[in-house]
């Protein structure tokens, strides 16, 4: 196993990539907030990346299923106040996974500087 295939550093890859996915459809949910009988889109993939955790793994894929949310007359489900919510939540998350490989990075480096 090499240093960045450690269960952290594979956790953190996959919360990036849902997350990053996560931005994308959010944008796309966005976008189509006037398409009559859109439905918004949810990611989903924190429950599925804590159980491999626990279990020693951390590559999880995410997945992307409709919102079971009420529609409105037009049958579009996208709510401008949850979407900003999530964005706001998506994007702080996002921060914090790219600090932590950063210092993943950084502890590597000083390693490497003291050998």
């Amino acid at each position: 196993m090499g240093m960045f295939d450690s269960v952290s550093s594979v956790a953190l890859n996959s919360a990036l990539d849902g997350l990053a996915l996560r931005q994308r459809v959010i944008a796309n949910n966005v976008a189509n907030i006037q398409t009559p009988g859109y439905h918004a889109q949810r990611v989903s993939f924190e429950d599925e990346l804590s159980q491999a955790v626990r279990h020693g793994g951390g590559a999880v894929t995410a997945q992307v299923a409709r919102s079971l949310e009420p529609t409105r007359e037009d049958g579009n489900n996208v709510n401008l106040d949850t979407e900003t919510l999530l964005n706001v939540d998506t994007n702080l998350r996002y921060q914090l996974a790219t600090q932590a490989i950063s210092g993943q990075f950084a502890s590597v480096r000083a390693a490497m500087r003291t050998s």
